[in-house]
């Protein structure tokens, strides 16, 4: 059975040789069913990536070229293109004339979000409350900010195949 993985990060900056990964998120879809993991605090870890990817045949990011993957390989010691194949989902959105960002992609095809108002700097703020003031709240934010994230990396797919 064919496993396709979704995968999308949050840091506490751009450069991973600067900052750090917060929160791994990935979903797995099997048939029309999606797993979602979550790696963060004690859980992000090299070993705890490979096992939520165990079985995962394929790896589709978002800019994950150019951004996740080499934070990942970076901070987690992991290289994902050698275990899986990856494809990029933004090259696919450029042949298509959609630039921008995942949410301004999403914005221009009515790809729905739930959680609004918090991006990528924002995401940067809320792991900081949480990690300072043991803010629950920002943590719960942040988690269903990645998580949705993720899913539309699913639906972008989906879109995108026609």
């Amino acid at each position: 059975m064919l496993i396709d993985a979704y995968l999308d990060i949050e840091t506490t900056g751009l450069s991973p040789a600067y900052h750090r990964i917060t929160v791994v998120g990935i979903g797995l879809a099997i048939g029309s069913h999606i797993e979602h993991v979550q790696l963060y605090d004690g859980s992000l870890t090299r070993s705890a990536l490979e096992e939520a990817l165990e079985g995962a045949t394929r790896l589709y990011t978002y800019n994950g070229q150019r951004f996740d993957l080499p934070f990942i390989a970076e901070c987690l010691e992991i290289d994902l293109t050698e275990h899986l194949r990856h494809h990029d989902l933004m090259y696919d959105c450029w042949r298509q004339g959609l630039y921008g960002g995942l949410k301004a992609v999403e914005a221009r095809l009515g790809i729905v979000r739930n959680v609004v108002g918090v991006d990528g700097y924002q995401a940067v703020l809320l792991w900081q409350r949480y990690e300072e003031q043991g803010d629950a709240e920002a943590l719960a934010t942040l988690l269903a900010y990645n998580r949705e994230d993720v899913g539309n990396l699913r639906e972008l797919r989906r879109w995108l195949r026609g």
